[in-house]
């Protein structure tokens, strides 16, 4: 678990996270936003209008991110995230397919680190 990928593939995604949630909360958002599909956009537009849910979702990265930095409660900092990362493969794959290489590199480190830390969900399956 300590290995070297390991530790890039935590901090690599820590800061993904971390800066995607920053932007989420931020009034100036410090990465661009993409043009997005109609549908796409509508969705967004949904979620923003409720005024929590996207930054809700903003919190939780960055405090997954600093979990996974830290190197504090890994496991749970990475179920945590199972859900994030697997409803935003689900919008760029059915609202916005051309930005769905970040989300599919999201959904992978989130994977590779599920894996390496097995033995702890082990018990939950028992």
């Amino acid at each position: 678990m300590n290995s070297q990928f390991t530790k890039i593939v935590r901090i690599l995604l820590a800061l993904i996270l971390i800066a995607f949630g920053l932007n989420k909360l931020l009034p100036t958002p410090f990465i661009p936003l993409p043009a997005l599909p109609e549908k796409a956009m509508d969705f967004m537009t949904s979620l923003g209008e409720t005024g929590y849910v996207l930054k809700l979702v903003g919190v939780m990265e960055i405090i997954i991110g600093i979990l996974l930095i830290l190197k504090k409660w890994v496991p749970f900092a990475l179920i945590l995230l199972v859900p994030i990362s697997f409803n935003i493969l689900l919008f760029h794959l059915f609202l916005d397919a051309s930005g769905i290489a970040g989300a599919i590199v999201v959904a992978v480190l989130n994977g590779i680190l599920i894996y390496k830390h097995w033995k702890a969900y082990k018990p939950l399956f028992n």
